[in-house]
């Protein structure tokens, strides 16, 4: 086991910091409910246009022509690049944040706000390959089941947002401000009603009518939830907490609790609470529910875990890249304590792909036997994973290289790199009308 040495005045201070934050938490809380429920339902929660202007009803705007893209959604330019879902090529992108400076004015006009927008901002950043300061504009997405809207989850900017893609300017529907100070992984609903998102500050999931932008409820989660995840039948929503991730190695046991949160996807009660000794990364769970696979904190591998028996079934344990010990010598300097963050399955469940976020691999790994069959080199920061829609390749975003690779699950080789926008993070699965792609910028992002 390694650790790192850390000053007792750099522990206060990261003490200190951790109260002030809650502090300003607390207070921010009060100030909104203060401010009563009227005030909460006009810009900051939910700002809306009718469904019939936005044409979501109209018979014009229904096409039976949708095509298979991939969305990608890039953290630090803050747009959305869509890939063709048979070559994967380029066709084009949206701007998430349209209204940028007049959100950003909204959060520095307010004292607390502006302070906690500060600290989210400088917890965002990664030790090696930063991009931007710690600025993170958007975090994950989903598109209707239609193809006619684009939701987003908008990270620093505290806040979730529907867009028009029927439209070629992209209006803004609605946006909502999420609980806390950080909007993070996201998951629509397979009926397209409910969006969720992790509000990581608040320690809880938020959940909104995806039509009106509306807080539909919350529900606990563990410290700093992280990704969000609809069962096959949309009837549970996996939630996995990885801790406060700001903390050093050498007090991971301070980091809060790391936990698999299963919740009625409908009431929103929680079911069932799997506990973990550390934080619970990206996951995929079968659809039976009765397994999961999981990237955990720390580890540089996965493991298979009984979702009946709650217990760890095997690990996978890999051997650190040539890259990983020269880049990333102690934990401390892997990105928010990750040492691989990206995990899917093929279409027909037989091999996982394991992204190795600090060995800058992707290892093909058989479900049966939970061991690796091939390993190929990518680019820096590779950091999430999904499957294609003929289950045939598995789709990584390379942050550091602002490009999506497309590794064929039978080979474990790149095929493909494509070119997006800026630091590109979680990438989904979607379907869009042909007419709808016409519309999106020729920008690739």
């Amino acid at each position: 086991m390694r650790t790192m040495d850390r000053t007792s005045a750099h522990r206060a201070s990261r003490t200190a910091r951790r109260l002030v934050t809650s502090l300003a938490i607390g207070l921010l809380a009060l100030a909104r409910s203060a401010g009563g429920q009227e005030a909460s339902t006009s810009v900051d929660r939910g700002t809306t246009c009718s469904a019939e202007e936005h044409g979501r009803d109209g018979d014009e705007h229904r096409d039976i022509d949708l095509r298979d893209v991939l969305v990608a959604e890039n953290s630090v330019s803050g747009t959305v690049s869509f890939l063709d879902g048979r070559d994967f090529r380029n066709v084009g992108s949206v701007n998430a944040v349209p209204d940028l400076q007049e959100r950003l004015a909204e959060i520095n006009a307010n004292p607390i706000e502006a302070y906690a927008y500060g600290l989210v901002t400088e917890s965002q950043i990664i030790r090696h390959f930063e991009p931007s300061g710690g600025v993170r504009l958007i975090d994950d997405v989903a598109i209707s089941p239609d193809g006619t809207r684009l939701y987003v989850s908008r990270s620093n900017l505290a806040d979730v947002a529907a867009f028009d893609l029927t439209d070629a300017a992209h209006p803004m529907i609605w946006r909502t401000h999420v609980d806390g100070f950080l909007a993070d992984h996201a998951a629509l609903s397979p009926d397209g009603r409910r969006f969720v998102v992790s509000a990581t500050t608040a320690d809880v999931a938020d959940v909104f009518d995806a039509d009106t932008g509306v807080l539909v409820g919350s529900f606990p989660t563990g410290h700093f939830p992280h990704q969000d995840e609809y069962s096959a039948d949309g009837r549970h929503i996996y939630n996995g907490s990885v801790g406060d991730v700001t903390l050093p190695f050498a007090q991971d046991a301070e980091k809060g609790a790391r936990q698999l949160t299963v919740v009625d996807a409908v009431t929103l009660k929680v079911l069932r609470i799997y506990s973990f000794t550390e934080g619970v990364r990206p996951t995929v769970v079968t659809d039976d529910e009765k397994r999961m696979y999981a990237q955990l904190s720390y580890l540089n591998g996965l493991i298979k875990f009984d979702l009946v028996t709650g217990k760890i079934e095997k690990t996978l344990t890999e051997p650190l890249s040539a890259f990983a010990v020269s880049t990333y010598p102690t934990p401390d300097d892997y990105p928010h304590n990750s040492a691989h963050h990206g995990l899917a399955m093929s279409g027909d469940g037989t091999r996982l792909c394991d992204v190795g976020t600090i060995d800058n691999t992707v290892s093909i790994v058989s479900t049966a036997r939970l061991e690796v069959i091939s390993t190929t080199d990518v680019g820096n920061v590779p950091y999430w994973a999904t499957t294609s829609r003929d289950g045939q390749h598995c789709l990584v975003a390379i942050s550091a290289a602002n490009a999506v690779s497309v590794i064929s699950y039978r080979t474990g080789r790149e095929v493909r790199s494509v070119p997006v926008g800026k630091f590109p993070q979680r990438l989904r699965l979607a379907k869009l009308p042909v007419r709808v792609e016409r519309l999106l910028s020729p920008s690739p992002g």
